[in-house]
């Protein structure tokens, strides 16, 4: 059998954008929405059918070194003895039908959890997770691969999932966990963070009883142009300055 061919690159990514890759691994661990598994990638600004994504290591431990580059088809461009996440075809397969992401992030966040599994939707009941308000599908992995180790390990796994997150910013992954794609790594760092935080009100609320007043779409529409980038923002500064220590 011929030795794999390694794709070529894209060349050398901007050094800020690494450090906020790096960054956000250590954000969603901060705020417990990553733990020891789960991963983050940005799309290659130099080629849009590459991303980058770190090796298989603990989110809050990854370095510069460990950052490594990959073909849509999930093929690394310099493995250099580096072990690649199994998942990572979630990320691949998502940029191949999603021109306007550039981040996606796969997480087990836990409190999201529940919503995979019963019959209470995920819905946007505060407006910084407003961006719920577009619909939140689930991906049931037992449609596209029987009985499975629950892992989306293969491209037509990625593939459904892809085309079960549709045109949505968050789609939860059946008895897993969720995956949250955004224009950019900080905006879908913010997202995953209050994914996380909407669920633990919305279970509040539901335990609380009674009927509950969601977001509406264009309630979101009205804040997304303006105000909740600003609030991305500003979260992203205070949140990177107390991982990196900058």
């Amino acid at each position: 059998m011929a030795a794999q061919v390694s794709p070529s690159s894209a060349g050398p990514a901007d050094p800020a954008l690494i450090e906020d890759l790096i960054a956000a691994n250590r954000i969603l661990f901060d705020h417990g929405v990553l733990d020891g598994s789960g991963h983050v990638s940005v799309r290659h600004p130099g080629n849009i059918e590459r991303f980058l994504m770190s090796r298989s290591v603990a989110p809050a431990l990854t370095t510069i070194d460990d950052i490594i580059e990959y073909d849509l088809d999930c093929t690394p461009v310099e493995p250099r003895g580096r072990t690649s996440f199994l998942e990572r075809f979630i990320h691949g397969e998502i940029y191949k039908v999603r021109p306007d992401v550039n981040a996606v992030v796969h997480s087990h966040s836990p409190t999201v959890i529940p919503f995979g599994v019963t019959k209470g939707p995920m819905k946007a009941i505060f407006h910084s997770a407003g961006f719920l308000a577009y619909g939140v599908p689930v991906f049931e992995i037992r449609d596209h691969g029987g009985m499975t180790d629950m892992l989306v390990r293969d491209h037509a796994l990625g593939k459904a999932l892809a085309d079960t997150l549709g045109d949505k910013p968050v789609a939860l992954l059946r008895g897993h966990g969720n995956v949250v794609v955004g224009p950019d790594v900080r905006i879908a760092t913010h997202r995953a963070v209050y994914t996380e935080v909407n669920a633990r009100l919305l279970a509040t609320a539901i335990g609380l009883g009674g009927p509950i007043t969601y977001l509406d779409p264009e309630e979101y529409r009205k804040l997304e142009g303006g105000g909740a980038r600003i609030a991305a923002a500003r979260a992203w500064d205070l949140w990177k300055r107390k991982v990196m220590g900058k």
